[in-house]
């Protein structure tokens, strides 16, 4: 595994205005326009040839790579800190290594559990720092724990949001994420869920975007987020305001009422 890949490419207009046309939303995208916080998901992505794809559509080489064959890969959660805007026009390099990486014994087998640091340069500045948790799980693992009864969410903006086999399609496209779960029935099944998973990364970025169209600015702060429990089929999901209100973080809830993912926002 290499210790460092560095990718650079111009930020273009082309993703962001793809992403407000799945969200059917208007955003400025025109060269010299901010990128908003978070939207950088869609840029910078490696680009790996198919023959590097394993079985279940991850890579097998890179960074994050799987410690070994046959390994069931799992998005946890991250951190984001925006320290200002990309700006759309202008190039930005990404530096992508692995912070850590743990190996533990869990209930479900051998478990290891690596940080993935993303930094991304424009203007010769660092912009934006991230952190990715994944968690490589043993294979063959059974059905995923159902996810606790939630607290009542505190009053406040709520955004309706509803994610169907062409949404689920079109966010895996701008990612360039190929992981079968998100669009393979029978696959999912095999992994223990019991329909399509909608992305984790979707519910993360919607937690956010909540928080900006409501006037909250992600700007000079780090937005943390949790996946607290898959959320599977095509369903209308709420996203709403977390339990210390919404300018301290946000939750991802499906049309069951469970919690899906947690956010938070604080200072960088």
């Amino acid at each position: 595994m290499p210790e460092k890949i560095e990718r650079t490419e111009v930020i273009a207009a082309e993703p962001a205005e793809s992403l407000a046309a799945m969200l059917d939303i208007e955003l400025p995208h025109a060269a010299g326009d901010k990128l908003a916080p978070l939207w950088h998901w869609t840029y910078l992505l490696e680009r790996s040839p198919q023959r590097s794809l394993g079985y279940d559509g991850h890579p097998v080489v890179g960074i994050p790579a799987p410690p070994e064959e046959g390994r069931r890969r799992m998005f946890a959660g991250g951190r984001v800190t925006t320290l200002r805007a990309l700006e759309i026009g202008k190039p930005a390099t990404k530096v992508t290594s692995i912070a850590k990486s743990v190996d533990k014994d869990g209930r479900t087998g051998r478990l290891t559990f690596t940080t993935v640091l993303q930094e991304i340069f424009q203007n010769d500045e660092l912009v934006i720092r991230e952190e990715q948790d994944i968690v490589y799980r043993a294979g063959g693992s059974g059905a995923l724990p159902a996810p606790p009864v939630p607290p009542t969410p505190p009053a406040g903006p709520k955004m309706e949001f509803s994610a169907d086999e062409r949404l689920l399609f079109r966010f895996s496209a701008l990612t360039y994420n190929a992981h079968r779960i998100h669009y393979d029935v029978d696959f999912c099944r095999a992994e223990g869920y019991d329909g399509l998973v909608i992305h984790g990364p979707l519910l993360a970025f919607l937690m956010g975007d909540h928080m900006r169209r409501e006037g909250i600015d992600l700007t000079g702060k780090t937005f943390g987020y949790r996946l607290v429990s898959p959320m599977t089929r095509p369903q209308a999901f709420s996203i709403v305001p977390g339990q210390d209100g919404l300018e301290k973080g946000a939750e991802a809830r499906s049309a069951a009422g469970a919690v899906c993912a947690v956010s938070t926002l604080s200072e960088a």
